[in-house]
């Protein structure tokens, strides 16, 4: 059996039995959970983005709680996206790289010539586990999803992991085929030449929404956005090539980091015109939910899995004043947009800057939903209702493994946070960074030297926490050849970092034109 069937049992009944204590005779809230995939902290206007334009998301935003030190649980999509489905850390569940990356000797054929072979990591969700959607499908609610999944299929499917309804969510991690149709997913036929995914599935949302006006609903709207293959229309791209050209365009908007070229300008336009296709698309639920009349009785969640992909894949956005970007060990790569909007008869705060994650929204929205956990499902995350509600909230160590290299230039590394300390442990060399955040965000000031009895202190206790999970470790690699290393470090300095400033340039320029019909965008209504 996929699932102890005996816990849900006992969850059903013990959530009407807290639902008709905590609600009264009131309708349970329903759940929007909206997930934007490699979004960046600074890639919203509300979070201070000069450049991009995002109007909806915003007022998810204002009207809401914003936790300003809001994280995702892993520096990679797969990882984080199990952490909300778990409310785990990334340790405890195993899933700790995006699934489908080499692992092992594997990882040779990459031929990034790096120190370490990652560690092995789980390719599917346990399924012992009982996830967030089949706990609240147990208290009652149908629940949906609609876009990128990126964790596993079979048994590790939407489907077999409590959703009664899946409209593109499968195995795949990118868009394949784009963002306009046609598209390649084969849980999202191709209907309109041409037509917007994002778009797409934010109608196929708020059709669900529209025929569940009567039944409380967890709705997962999971976007493919912002993830590369980067696209927009000729419109927005026009629209913020102009926008740019006002700003001032920089003469160089790269530098290089630990390993490649890191992008400290947000000046692309195809970029930002896939932000606000996002950004549109969500307005078009929000418009759904108050023509429904459930707007005020609707969570709404809004964050992304990871950092913006300032190095890397398309190399598309800045995360600074924070260091780094989605791969990172860094604030850039893992710090998020992260706001829960509650209805209206709920006292909530307007913003928090309390460390919280992911898998902190496992346990929320259990909480507001008026259904106990199960207690032999061990939960990393915890429950915000007292943060929300301006209440004392136990200071408590946040935890990040990462035995893997990432694509975009991070370590394999893991992390801890404890207040405002943060201590990086580098398994190449078994070296450590600790920095204050409330005194250096950017991550500039190393304190381990300075500070060696808390240096110390938080390592022990990270390694006892990946002791007591099992966390697997990457190995040295035997073959290990510095000189081919070497030789790809310059190269990456002499001849991709300046390709970059090139495309970058060619993006900007008033004739740009990526092929002759703009992935047949002209074709969508803009």
């Amino acid at each position: 059996m996929k699932r102890a069937h005996l816990y849900c049992l006992i969850l059903l009944s013990f959530s009407y039995l807290l639902r008709s204590q905590t609600f009264e005779s009131s309708k349970p809230p329903n759940i929007l959970f909206i997930l934007a995939d490699d979004l960046g902290y600074h890639d919203l206007s509300i979070t201070g983005s000069r450049y991009y334009e995002t109007p909806n998301i915003d007022r998810i935003a204002l009207e809401g709680t914003v936790f300003t030190q809001g994280y995702a649980a892993s520096l990679v999509c797969s990882p984080s996206r199990a952490s909300i489905m778990l409310g785990q850390f990334t340790a405890r569940h195993g899933i700790t790289d995006w699934i489908g990356a080499p692992e092992g000797e594997a990882w040779r054929d990459l031929k990034r010539y790096d120190k370490m072979l990652p560690a092995a990591y789980r390719h599917q969700l346990p399924q012992q586990a009982i996830t967030l959607p089949e706990a609240l499908k147990a208290g009652g609610y149908v629940t949906f999803f609609a876009g990128k999944w990126h964790l596993g299929e079979g048994d590790s499917s939407p489907e077999k992991n409590g959703y009664d309804i899946n409209i593109g969510g499968w195995e795949a991690g990118s868009p394949k085929g784009g963002y306009f149709s046609p598209w390649d997913n084969p849980l999202l036929p191709n209907t309109e030449p041409g037509e917007n995914l994002s778009m797409r599935l934010a109608k196929e949302t708020s059709q669900f929404i529209a025929w569940h006006a009567d039944t409380p609903f967890f709705a997962m709207l999971s976007f493919y956005a912002v993830h590369a293959p980067i696209e927009t229309t000729e419109q927005k791209w026009a629209k913020y090539r102009n926008r740019a050209d006002s700003l001032g365009i920089a003469e160089q908007a790269f530098i290089m980091e630990q390993m490649l070229p890191i992008r400290t300008q947000q000046d692309n336009p195809v970029y930002a015109g896939l932000v606000e296709q996002m950004d549109d698309a969500v307005g078009l639920v929000i418009k759904q939910l108050k023509q429904s009349g459930l707007y005020e009785n609707t969570i709404i969640i809004f964050t992304s899995d990871n950092g913006g992909v300032a190095s890397g894949d398309a190399f598309s956005t800045s995360n600074l004043t924070l260091r780094g970007g989605k791969g990172y060990q860094w604030e850039g790569g893992i710090r998020e947009p992260f706001f829960i909007r509650l209805p209206r008869n709920y006292n909530a705060v307007r913003s928090s800057d309390v460390p919280v994650t992911g898998a902190d929204f496992y346990p929320t929205l259990l909480d507001y939903a008026g259904i106990p956990q199960i207690p032999e499902q061990s939960v990393d995350g915890r429950s915000l209702k007292l943060l929300i509600e301006g209440k004392n909230f136990e200071e408590r160590a946040l935890f990040w493994h990462y035995p893997h290299y990432g694509n975009q230039g991070g370590l394999p590394s893991s992390i801890i946070r404890r207040g405002e300390y943060k201590l990086i442990h580098y398994w190449e060399d078994d070296h450590d960074e600790l920095y204050n955040l409330e005194t250096d965000l950017k991550e500039q000031r190393d304190l381990s030297k300075i500070e060696p009895e808390r240096t110390h202190s938080l390592k022990a206790e990270l390694m006892a926490f990946l002791k007591e999970t099992n966390a697997l470790r990457p190995q040295k690699d035997p073959q290990f050849d510095q000189h081919k290393r070497t030789e790809l470090d310059r190269e990456r300095l002499e001849v991709l970092l300046p390709k970059l400033e090139e495309q970058r340039l060619l993006i900007l320029s008033k004739t740009y034109n990526p092929d002759p019909t703009w992935w047949g965008s002209k074709l969508t209504k803009d």
